[in-house]
């Protein structure tokens, strides 16, 4: 049996707090934090500003040679890691729900995700990550010691997400926001590649009654028994 890496994957669908949750774990244990979706929104941002069709661009590889995204502390304790896109800032650009979407259309294209999946696992390769997403468990990380998926309610997943982006300054129409929230759960499980599910052997919890508090001390409570199980 291959080795476990010290990795913890947190996966699950838009809206669930898997970013807040990830960075406070990765904050207890010292860990770096991961930022895929991130990743994921860089790229489509990139695919989108060159107007790129990928069901009928034939290079779509060699476009993404091109690629390059490099992250940045963030502004603040307990911020949004920031990014680059080819040596632009492009931290607030990002956090929109249409680039969540454009993303979502993006990453369904096999292409796109074994260009990430690549950069994904170069980042990975010491350890002591915790990767968040919706692969990491099944795809990325299949050998991550610890592995995690968060899901609620989406309708919880769509308030907690219009809080974010007001607490931003960004305006919500909340009936939109929520139909954007399913369709891009829609899009994340039924796709071709890497669907979003959990891992075979990922512990599932469910945080719709759940403050981030809360997550964080059950995930911590199951790292460190596994831990000593070691």
């Amino acid at each position: 049996m291959s080795e476990k890496q010290e990795i913890v994957t947190i996966d699950g669908p838009s809206g669930v707090g898997k970013s807040t949750v990830s960075k406070k774990i990765a904050e207890k244990l010292g860990f770096t934090y991961l930022d895929t979706g991130a990743m994921y929104r860089a790229a489509g941002l990139f695919l989108h500003r060159l107007g790129v069709d990928p069901e009928k661009e034939k290079n779509l590889s060699a476009l993404l040679d091109s690629l390059d995204i490099r992250f940045l502390p963030p502004a603040e304790k307990g911020g949004d890691v920031g990014i680059l896109l080819n040596g632009e800032d492009i931290s607030e650009i990002i956090r929109t729900p249409e680039i969540a979407m454009i993303a979502s259309h993006f990453s369904t294209f096999p292409e796109v995700r074994k260009k990430l999946t690549e950069m994904q696992r170069a980042l990975g390769k010491k350890g002591k990550i915790v990767a968040e997403g919706r692969d990491m468990g099944t795809v990325v990380f299949p050998r991550a010691r610890y592995k995690f998926f968060l899901d609620a309610d989406p309708k919880e997943r769509t308030r907690r997400r219009a809080i974010q982006l007001k607490e931003k300054g960004v305006p919500v129409d909340e009936t939109k926001l929520h139909a954007m929230t399913l369709e891009r759960d829609k899009n994340d499980r039924e796709r071709a590649v890497a669907p979003l599910k959990p891992a075979e052997d990922a512990v599932v919890l469910d945080t719709t009654s759940s403050s981030v508090d809360d997550v964080v001390r059950e995930i911590l409570r199951i790292i460190k028994q596994k831990t000593e199980k070691k």
